[in-house]
């Protein structure tokens, strides 16, 4: 640029000059050798000017071609940038509709097994009402057999009240296995239902861009996250003044064993024994010491819990569910065997809701005694009279309820109280036992099942 503007400096210059000369030589004539000379020097000048001129528009030429050659490579990226968003924005596409189809599945199989269960619901409800009449009618039977018994002692039973006998029996069996049937459809749809509010919610989720999708379809789109879910992760709520749990009873200065109320979150209030120990307070969930309670109980005992809390006892899964939900909780298990020898191990634990029948997950922490429950698997709890799914034995064989895998394990702290050593073996596996990894079997004649939060203090 400079040298253009000395260059549009000069030539006026030089032309003015040039008129000058022409005008001086009508004035007076100079030698021609002199004009001659005088007009090739003003070429020159004009030459080199326009050299320089040149120059100058090769160089600006050349910034003006790197200029362009850096906008096209940011235009290519910028292309290449868009492809790709617009393949994200069809695999979304693609994924919603997809789970839209799911949902459309689940639906209609979530409305037959509701069909499916109203016609058992009402299967069973006829059965039920024939099973009060047979009573009913049994009963009569009964009593006008008995009438005759009391008349003719030696009279035998007639036959048509045997076979009414057997046709009750017969119908108790069947309405038996159409509650199994029942529970089981009611399980189902319990599932079916937790898979389609899943779904329902992926779905809420993806909505909420779709109002926008239209117009920000051109340009780019940040992808999408999803909040990390974290479970029992809630701190411990107090209501009325009432304290959630054992820990919070210990920091308020109650520094004795005891009975003492409590309310978890969302939890009606119940009494528990708290267990003070070197520095920090658990919360008592089993013992045992003399095998003055039968523990052989049923599922309902079981899920509200039974005994005396000044002895043995359950507290019951509800109970304990209605603790762990509130934060992260460790599991102690404190043994003592028939020589006085005390052992003890600490897990770290997830404990599922009713509908899973409090599926218990462990990972082992600390201990003094061979680990013995299995460890990364998902334990349901089972009774006599409710069996979970794939452990339909294991009540009968180990008496008490207890958490089971794909096996019945010899490890049940509810099963059956043994004073002194067992006879026999299976009677040993009865009792209240503890079977190590690597096969030793201890006779155990007290137990303690303790819990407390993971961020409470142990000084242990």
């Amino acid at each position: 640029m400079y040298t253009i503007k000395l260059l549009l400096f000069i030539a006026p210059l030089v032309i003015s000059s040039r008129i000058d000369q022409d005008y001086s030589s009508f004035d007076s004539v100079s030698p021609e050798p002199k004009s001659r000379f005088a007009m090739l020097d003003d070429v020159k000048i004009l030459a080199n000017g326009l050299l320089q001129l040149g120059h100058g528009l090769k160089d600006f030429v050349h910034k003006t071609k790197g200029q362009i050659n850096d906008i096209f490579q940011k235009l290519n990226i910028f292309d290449q940038s868009f492809y790709d968003l617009s393949l994200q924005t069809n695999e979304i596409k693609e994924e919603e509709k997809e789970l839209r189809r799911t949902t459309s599945r689940l639906q209609v199989k979530n409305e037959e097994v509701k069909n499916m269960s109203l016609e058992l619901n009402s299967k069973l409800e006829s059965l039920l009402e024939e099973k009060i009449l047979l009573q009913q009618k049994v009963r009569y039977l009964e009593d006008q057999l008995t009438n005759l018994i009391k008349n003719q002692p030696e009279i035998q039973e007639h036959p048509e009240i045997t076979s009414l006998k057997t046709f009750v029996e017969q119908q108790d069996n069947s309405i038996k296995d159409l509650l199994q049937i029942v529970e089981e459809q009611y399980r189902q749809l319990n599932q079916q239902h937790s898979q389609i509010k899943e779904i329902e919610n992926q779905l809420r989720r993806t909505g909420v861009q779709e109002s926008t999708e239209n117009s920000l379809s051109s340009k780019p789109r940040a992808p999408r996250t999803t909040p990390s879910l974290h479970l029992n992760e809630t701190k411990n709520v107090e209501h009325d003044d009432i304290p959630a749990d054992c820990t919070i009873i210990y920091n308020r200065g109650e520094h004795t064993s005891g009975i003492y109320s409590i309310r978890p979150s969302n939890s009606q209030v119940f009494n528990v024994y708290c267990d003070v120990t070197s520095g920090s307070s658990w919360t008592l969930i089993q013992h045992r010491i003399d095998g003055s309670q039968n523990f052989n109980e049923t599922w309902e005992n079981y899920k509200y819990g039974f005994g005396r809390l000044d002895g043995e006892f359950w507290l019951g899964l509800e109970k304990i569910y209605s603790l762990v939900k509130q934060s992260k909780y460790i599991l102690r298990i404190e043994l003592e065997d028939w020589k006085d020898n005390k052992h003890y191990i600490e897990y770290s634990f997830h404990l599922g809701d009713h509908e899973t029948n409090y599926t218990l997950h462990l990972v082992e922490i600390a201990g003094n005694v061979p680990n013995a429950l299995p460890e990364h698997k998902d334990l349901m709890f089972s009774t006599w009279d409710h069996k979970a799914k794939g452990h339909f034995n294991c009540p009968e064989s180990n008496s008490g309820g207890w958490w089971c895998h794909d096996v019945c394990g010899e490890n049940n702290l509810n099963g059956k109280y043994n004073k002194a050593k067992a006879k026999t073996k299976p009677e040993r596996r009865r009792g209240i036992c503890w079977k190590s990894q690597n096969g030793r079997l201890y006779s155990i004649k007290s137990t303690k099942m303790l819990i407390r939060p993971t961020d409470s203090e142990n000084s242990e």
